[in-house]
């Protein structure tokens, strides 16, 4: 069969895959895009982009788009599962950063990226309805097969190496480790989007409850959806429970398995469970993980994004890590293409990014933003407080969030870095 020549293959079009085709593109590098859907749609619920996310989505120039489809969170803050305040912060630009921490429909952020791809490198350049199959490499080339969506081989393609960004299931890292399992732990959860009524700020970023007992993190991610001026919001319900099945991905939720957990969250301030029975579409997903693993880097083949280090959603920091790894390994294939040690290059990103997503990983599984809330829930024995500073200090709470930034990379000090 013909073979197709790419200088380097993106396997996988997600945020990860079209940050980086954009990135090579600016920095002159040829570069092809081999996503498995035939066609993208705006799918999904939300998602918030913080500092760090923004600051490399800026860079490729598209700060401007992304703000005007989604809304700029003013503030985050967190309460416990009655319904008490517990902490809050600025976020963004109201803390002192240079750019925003921005929550948006995740369909709209694909379709901006995969728009300004098609647009900057050329449609002939992203390549829809490729699923990945197999690889051989050579000593200079990397051979890489691919199906149509009838299951039927594509021509095969040639390329100095292959990038894989497809994902927490991602089939090119199953080649290199083929025994692995997802590290699911008893929490699934449920996502859904409502038009409803603007919640405290409107514009705040709001974690409740903990996983132990029920939590629910809520956003708005599109403003003035109607006459009435509500807003699209965003919400996630987590909860662990033990001897439960994962949950399916991304299948159609139901109204009935969510609402009984939250049935008695009625806040003076906010309805959870009128916001979850209004959904116009509720998604279940596991939430799950995989350990970190010694090696991304395989000749001439490398990970990247979820398909590197897949981590609990709990931070709004997968897609944050994708897009600086991203970044990160642009510059070394650039690099690269001018000396021409493309191995190294890529030995060179993994060196730099995997130490750090690691610590990313392990510390969302311990001491996430929202051990905030475990914290109180484990003093308070889960129980109503007088006042949360009889129970914990604001300097100890602030701790907790600002430790959590400083090893997801977007304190205020690690922002004035680039790695």
């Amino acid at each position: 069969m013909n073979k197709q020549i790419s200088g380097i293959a993106i396997v996988g079009g997600g945020v990860g895959g079209l940050a980086l085709a954009l990135h090579l593109h600016a920095r002159g590098v040829v570069c092809d895009v081999f996503e498995a859907v035939a066609e993208v749609r705006e799918l999904g619920v939300g998602i918030t982009l913080l500092p760090h996310a923004m600051r490399e989505l800026a860079a490729l120039g598209l700060q401007l788009a992304l703000e005007a489809a989604g809304i700029e969170n003013y503030e985050s803050a967190f309460f416990n599962r009655h319904g008490q305040f517990i902490y809050s912060e600025l976020r963004g630009r109201h803390a002192g950063y240079s750019v925003p921490e921005v929550g948006i429909h995740r369909g709209k952020l694909h379709k901006i990226l995969f728009d300004a791809a098609v647009q900057r490198l050329g449609a002939d350049r992203i390549h829809t309805g490729h699923r990945f199959v197999g690889l051989t490499q050579g000593d200079d080339h990397v051979l890489i097969q691919f199906n149509d969506p009838e299951g039927q081989p594509r021509p095969e393609v040639r390329a100095q190496v292959l990038i894989a960004s497809d994902g927490v299931n991602s089939s090119v890292r199953r080649l290199f480790y083929p025994d692995e399992k997802v590290v699911f732990t008893g929490i699934n959860t449920w996502r859904g989007v409502t038009h409803f009524n603007p919640i405290l700020t409107g514009k705040t970023y709001m974690r409740i409850g903990s996983i132990e007992t029920g939590k629910m993190v809520i956003y708005p991610i599109v403003d003035k959806v109607d006459a009435q001026g509500r807003q699209l919001v965003n919400w996630m319900a987590e909860i662990r429970m033990e001897g439960v099945s994962q949950n399916d991905w991304n299948r159609q939720g139901r109204v009935e398995d969510v609402l009984p957990l939250f049935k008695d969250w009625t806040f003076d301030w906010l309805n959870v469970p009128e916001l979850i029975a209004k959904a116009e579409s509720i998604l279940e997903y596991p939430m799950v993980d995989k350990d970190p693993i010694p090696q991304w880097t395989f000749g001439r083949v490398t990970l990247l994004g979820d398909a590197a280090h897949p981590m609990y959603p709990r931070g709004s920091n997968g897609s944050a890590q994708a897009l600086v790894d991203a970044r990160t390994l642009a510059d070394e294939l650039a690099q690269a293409s001018v000396a021409g040690d493309w191995v190294q290059a890529l030995h060179r990103y993994e060196d730099v990014r995997r130490p750090l997503t690691t610590k990313v990983v392990l510390t969302n599984r311990s001491t996430p933003p929202d051990f905030i809330n475990i914290k109180v829930d484990e003093l308070t024995q889960g129980k109503p407080f007088r006042h949360i500073d009889d129970v914990i200090s604001q300097a100890e709470l602030r701790q907790i969030s600002d430790d959590y930034k400083k090893i997801a990379g977007f304190s205020l000090d690690a922002m004035a870095t680039q790695r």
